[in-house]
């Protein structure tokens, strides 16, 4: 499991993502969309994923705030396999050293497919980026973060338990000729306590450009939670609305 892991994790490294419009010195306020998902039937059965994403972000010479949140629901013959929420508020501090920035993250999660009843998480680091240009984008970052987490176990029992946890974390970007957006973001959370206690989750994306503000996105995300010995592997496609102002 550990070396898919580190496989996935290169895929991050080598599939730098891809933008969009971007921020300028007179936009300074983004406004994102995405509604993508996937649907099978067969004589056997039937299967369908709804995937939504929304984004507010603020961009400043000194800082950034964004608010991201995400909702997966999806069912199998009926059967709720997925009801997966997240929200996350992050900012970013850009005072010190060149290409390098402080972070601030508070992130809630909850998630029926990976037995997550409430987790919330907490924390800060730092960060370099070794390519930040108009069409290309390469960031490394490493912080701590305190987990406080409601788990389900064995489908019944449940875990509330608290930890600390390491955040290892790469992102990037590419642009060609603003026709395709690449997006990529990966990151490795193990517990400071038990090595064998971790999080991991990497999230891909193809976008193609209908116009200024709507894109055609295909999207992979893989998590995988090591304490309930859950994870899950989502592949969907559907649009991105954008705006920046």
């Amino acid at each position: 499991m550990i070396k898919k892991l580190k496989i996935i994790f290169y895929i991050g490294l080598y599939f730098p993502l891809i933008a969009y419009a971007q921020f300028t010195d007179s936009t300074a306020y983004q406004i994102r969309y995405t509604s993508t998902g996937a649907f099978n039937k067969t004589n056997d059965g039937q299967s369908w994923l709804l995937n939504n994403a929304a984004k507010i972000g603020v961009r400043k010479k000194s800082y950034s705030l964004n608010w991201n949140n995400t909702w997966i629901y999806g069912k199998q013959d009926s059967k709720l396999t997925n009801n997966d929420y997240s929200s996350a508020l992050d900012f970013n501090l850009y005072k010190g050293f060149p290409r390098t920035f402080f972070w601030g993250l508070v992130n809630y999660n909850t998630s029926k497919s990976l037995k997550i009843n409430n987790q919330l998480l907490a924390g800060a680091g730092i960060a370099y980026s070794f390519i930040d240009s108009d069409n290309a984008y390469l960031n490394l970052s490493d912080g701590i973060l305190f987990d406080s987490s409601d788990l389900i176990l064995d489908d019944i029992d449940r875990e509330i338990y608290h930890t600390w946890r390491n955040s290892l974390r790469l992102t990037g970007k590419y642009i060609y000729r603003n026709l395709i957006e690449l997006n990529s973001s990966s990151f490795f959370q193990p517990s400071l306590n038990d090595k064998d206690d971790y999080t991991f989750k990497s999230v891909s994306s193809v976008a193609f450009k209908l116009n200024k503000w709507l894109s055609l996105t295909t999207a992979f995300q893989y998590n995988r939670i090591s304490r309930t010995d859950r994870e899950n592997l989502l592949f969907s496609y559907g649009l991105t609305f954008e705006r920046y102002f």
